[in-house]
């Protein structure tokens, strides 16, 4: 049925599905959430073990592996990455994609509790959580008060802030940086313990024992029941100063005896400032299925109620990661309209009639806007991904209309009425318009079921793609005729063919004329640009340009918070002397914001410093770009001694990792210290960091077995004592002070200046069978070192080298690091693998290929099944060769690197070359089957009539695109490339369809020509005396006798 002469017959049913169309797709785009990236569910899950004051190698042996081990039987483990810390253990566990993530997240909880017996009886039950990638702050607000302590301010955020919050729609989590905790400490004095031959231990445990509500029962008294509870808790420090304890050994005394009893807050080991005066921060997650922009709407209306409520309390936003993202959105629909008045432009310029113009307008945006209802169908958002889609297709979506109604005005000039026209020329363009549309198609689906992580983002890319492009046939063959029919006037006056088609045709007839030449300049420019490609660096991501980046000290293992603090101040004062830094927000030891989602954090140390700095906005720093500036701060930051700076986000694409692993520590550390040498020498990229030389301090004490047997002292004994001592009980096992609406911990240990003396730790009386002995009796104490990180990848020891890539391409960085001598010749025992963005550029060049070969393989079964052949189909293909030289002389002229990006225009590129092909080729066999042309002829009238749709939308496409490859409205760094490949491959494809496909139509013809008569002359010879066989094929394909063949 022919939907385009149905559709004009009865205009009303065509009009009221498009009415609804797009009612439809309003409400549609009301509906969907404003993302940054869409929800992506990863099977990767994350286990946290903590036993506090363990050291990193004794957790290694009795925690990591044992875990790793038990999870390693699991079905579909890809990757098992493991940080071992101070006090704490994260395994994380990369899935195969394939997995479902409940079923990962059952798998490993019922691997850990397997063994959860073997584990030490003191570690905390391991912490389970399969990873969320939104589970990355986007706001960080402070509060900061006169009238207010900063205990006062911590609670305030801990009760009343997160209770308010938590309320709003789409806040996941908030998470407190900075500020004190309370607690209740009681001070031992380390002269009165010794003199009474106790040990802190002793006491802490006692004081549990008596400070406490216990359940008691219950009771029958008179008739009624009654629970037992049997209550000793006290309300006040001073009412705990003034108890009595009993010893062990059955003396008793008084807590203020031997200590000093005060209510205060714990040991600060972390803290934020801004623009360095202190405050307390407070960083909000989104949830999942959120949309960034309707959280922060949100977050903002709760913050303004409680400022009305606690004006002495100033809020103040730290920083903001969802202006990126309402910039991009608002960018995008710029960029749509922008492209679209463009595409609109081109059309008036070619045809002159404001009404031909209208009916070719209106096809944008009722082919864009039905598709937001069906992505609302399919649960897509408003992301990065939908919008660059849709950027992309703006150009396309006016293309089909064009076509159309250049054939309808075509039609005409030649005197029919407007009705007639649009019959006719509807009809006789129908199929190449449903060809172009089923090609781009074909070419953008297949990028929606690519394999790996990337291929997860890029789900609702092609499907949006695939979706309004084939709205935009919807309208192109029921709209576009309808319209025309009945807007259009008939034209009176004679209309000449424009100067530039005398010369084209002359260009043309020429190139018909000298076949194997042109043949030969083409294959010739084709390989030329091939060699291009070896020039072109190759990256992953390009580096952004948004005014926000981050500045990340680390001091060496066994710095103190107070150490931490005073550098993160001396950098703050150099970094704010920069011209282009508005605000600088500090986080000591704590937060997450601006992490990589990807990688897994680990515990939080005292002796790490965030600067998140807020930059000058993109517009108002026109020439410098946001690594210009981090350039600038890396060389002002050198002056800092001892500490290891690093500039740019976690999670951006700024890095290259090389990851080294072994059995053997030793010699895996050895090699590592050889390649980060290597490794620092390679041009032009920034820091180099690795995880091999973290040693700190520790104080180790050695138990003499003979004399601790005779005295019937335990180890563990020895060290319960010296850790209650030093640091205060483990966090299960403390006393607590029972307040209306928490509960306060008391915390017994020794002065803060007793920690300090060996001396004084070495008489600590340790309980032994026949009552207390002092440590050096029993044991030796001595300084000494040890490993303060273990990194470990799939159950081997690793060392992790980051890479700052300082804007070079991290395909470059890569191939130079992999020809490092100390890379090539590898020590036994340790090999080499890439993690993170190397191991994703790999995958996803990988996937793309495959996308792309896919594509080619749809396209071609599209044409054989609308050209009902084999072999012309082939003519049309050739216009994809046609494509790339521009693509990569574009990218070559521009500089810039043959990325992800990049190639998403080369997959679209290959949609849009095909098209320019089918509009000539189609034409030629129309002109042969219906109007009786010579070959020679209908290949002139073909490109004659042909030409000028063809120009046509590749301009109106062209200018679509300008706009973004210029960088217009929004950060350009990630479409830009795009739309470069898009423009160069255009401008060369469309000069190169015009000129060479007529000539490879006419070889491809011979071709069957001549397989023809062969088949003819095997038919004759088989049935000799009858007549030959049918010719098959498409009867287009048939000799024609007046045929000038290759002339």
């Amino acid at each position: 049925m022919n939907v385009s002469a149905w559709s004009i017959r009865n205009p009303i049913p065509a009009l009221l599905l498009f009415v609804l169309l797009t009612l439809g797709g309003l409400m549609g785009f009301s509906g969907m959430k404003i993302q940054n990236f869409p929800d992506i569910d990863l099977p990767t899950v994350t286990v946290t073990a903590a036993l506090p004051g363990a050291s990193p190698a004794q957790l290694e042996t009795e925690v990591a592996r044992k875990i790793e081990n038990s999870i390693a039987t699991l079905q579909g483990v890809k990757h098992i990455y493991t940080k071992v810390q101070d006090g704490a253990v994260t395994v994380t566990t990369e899935f195969r994609l394939e997995k479902p993530t409940q079923e990962a997240l059952d798998d490993v909880r019922s691997a850990v509790s397997r063994i959860r017996s073997d584990l030490p009886g003191d570690l905390r039950d391991p912490v389970i959580n399969k990873m969320n990638l939104s589970g990355m702050p986007i706001l960080t607000y402070t509060v900061a008060s006169s009238r207010m302590d900063d205990e006062a301010l911590s609670w305030f955020v801990d009760h009343d802030v997160t209770k308010t919050l938590l309320a709003v729609k789409g806040v996941g989590a908030i998470n407190r940086v900075g500020g004190v905790n309370r607690e209740v400490a009681i001070e031992l004095d380390p002269a009165k313990l010794l003199a009474l031959n106790a040990s802190a231990a002793d006491i802490s445990r006692q004081l549990r024992n008596v400070q406490q509500e216990a359940s008691g029962g219950r009771a029958d008294i008179g008739g009624a029941e009654q629970s037992v509870r049997t209550i000793a808790t006290v309300q006040t420090a001073e009412e705990l100063a003034s108890m009595d304890i009993a010893l062990s050994d059955g003396r008793h005394i008084r807590l203020d005896q031997v200590a000093t009893v005060r209510d205060t807050v714990a040991e600060q080991r972390s803290g934020a400032l801004l623009d360095g005066k202190p405050v307390v921060a407070f960083e909000i997650v989104r949830s999942l299925g959120a949309g960034e922009v309707e959280v922060e709407q949100g977050v903002k209306a709760a913050l303004e109620r409680m400022r009305a409520k606690h004006p002495e309390i100033a809020i103040t936003e730290a920083f903001n990661f969802v202006d990126p993202v309402s910039e991009n959105y608002h960018g995008s629909l710029y960029l749509l309209y922008e492209g679209a008045i463009l595409a609109v432009i081109v059309v008036w310029f070619f045809l002159r009639d404001w009404r031909a113009t209208l009916v070719a307008a209106a096809a944008l945006p009722l082919s864009v806007i039905p598709a937001f209802g069906v992505m609302y169908l399919f649960h897509f958002s408003i992301n990065v991904v939908t919008l660059l889609s849709l950027s992309l297709v703006v150009g396309i979506l006016v293309d089909d209309a064009i076509v159309e109604i250049e054939n309808i005005m075509r039609h005409l000039r030649m005197g029919k009425t407007p009705y007639q026209a649009a019959m006719e020329a509807a009809d006789e363009i129908g199929l190449a318009v449903i060809a172009t549309t089923f090609t781009l198609i074909a070419v953008f689906l297949p990028t929606a079921f690519m394999s790996g992580v990337a291929g997860k983002f890029f789900v609702q890319f092609g499907w949006t793609a695939a979706i309004a492009v084939f709205f935009s046939l919807v309208v192109a063959r029921m709209l576009t005729p309808m319209m025309a029919a009945y807007i259009l006037k008939p034209i009176t006056s004679d209309h000449p063919d424009p100067l530039w088609m005398k010369t084209y045709l002359g260009w043309a007839r020429w190139c018909l004329k000298h076949r194997l030449l042109t043949s030969f300049m083409t294959v010739v420019f084709f390989v030329g640009s091939f060699f291009l490609v070896g020039l072109l660096p190759t990256g992953f991501i390009p580096p952004d340009d948004l005014s926000q980046t981050q500045v990340t000290i680390t001091l060496p293992p066994g710095s103190g918070y107070a150490q931490t603090r005073e550098v993160a101040e001396k950098a703050r004062e150099i970094v704010s002397r920069n011209a282009h830094v508005k605000k600088i927000y500090t986080a000591i030891g704590a937060g997450a914001a601006g992490g990589d989602p990807f990688m897994q954090g680990g515990a939080t140390e005292a002796r790490k410093a965030t600067l998140t700095l807020n930059l000058t906005h993109r517009t108002e720093r026109r020439g410098t770009s946001k690594q210009d500036i981090e350039g600038q701060l890396r060389q002002a930051l050198d002056v800092l001694p001892g500490a290891r700076i690093n500039i740019g986000f976690g999670g951006s694409a700024e890095k290259y990792i090389l990851v080294l692993a072994g059995e053997d520590g030793r010699v895996l550390a050895e090699h590592a210290q050889l390649v980060g040498r290597e490794l620092r020498t390679i041009p032009g990229i920034g820091n180099v960091t690795s995880t091999a030389s973290l040693v700190r301090p520790e104080l180790i004490i050695r138990p003499d077995t003979a004399k601790a047997a005779d005295l019937g002292v335990s180890t563990a004994a020895i060290a319960d004592t010296l850790r209650v001592a030093t640091m205060g009980d483990y966090d299960q096992a403390l006393p607590k002070l029972n307040l209306s609406q928490r509960q306060v911990p008391v915390v017994v240990r020794l002065k803060a200046e007793a920690r300090g003396d060996i001396d004084l730790l070495s008489r600590l009386p340790v309980p032994g069978a026949r009552g207390p002995v002092p440590l050096s009796n029993v044991a030796d104490l001595r300084m000494d070192s040890g490993p303060a990180q273990i990194d470990r990848y799939d159950r081997l020891r690793n060392v992790n080298f980051e890479i700052a890539l300082n804007g070079q391409p991290l395909g470059e960085v890569e191939k130079l690091a992999m020809n490092l001598p100390s890379i090539r010749n590898m020590p036994p025992g340790v090999t080499q693998t890439t993690v993170g963005d190397a191991e994703a550029m790999g995958e996803l060049f990988a996937s793309f290929g495959l996308a792309m070969l896919t594509g080619v393989i749809c396209i071609y079964v599209v044409l054989v099944l609308l050209f009902h052949g084999f072999v012309q189909p082939v003519t049309i293909l050739a216009a994809l060769v046609l494509s790339v030289p521009g693509a990569f002389f574009a990218l070559f002229v521009t500089h810039t690197a043959l990325s992800m990006p990049s190639m998403i225009g080369l997959i679209m590129l290959m949609g849009i070359a095909t098209k320019n092909s089918i509009l000539l080729v189609d034409y030629v066999i129309l002109a042969r089957n219906e109007y009786g042309l010579s070959r020679w002829d209908a290949v002139i009238d073909a490109c004659h009539k042909r030409a000028r749709p063809i120009i046509m939308t590749t301009i109106a496409m062209g200018a679509g695109m300008v706009p973004i490859a210029l960088g217009v409205g929004v950060d350009p760094s990630f479409r830009s490339p795009m739309a470069i490949v898009v423009i160069g491959g255009l401008i060369t494809s469309t000069f190169l369809s015009l000129l060479v496909i007529p000539v490879v139509f006419t070889y491809v013809d011979d071709l069957i020509n001549w397989s023809l008569k062969w088949t003819r002359k095997g038919a004759a010879s088989a049935n000799a005396p009858g007549r030959p066989e049918a010719a098959v094929g498409h009867t287009a394909l048939q000799p024609d006798p007046n045929s000038p063949g290759a002339a």
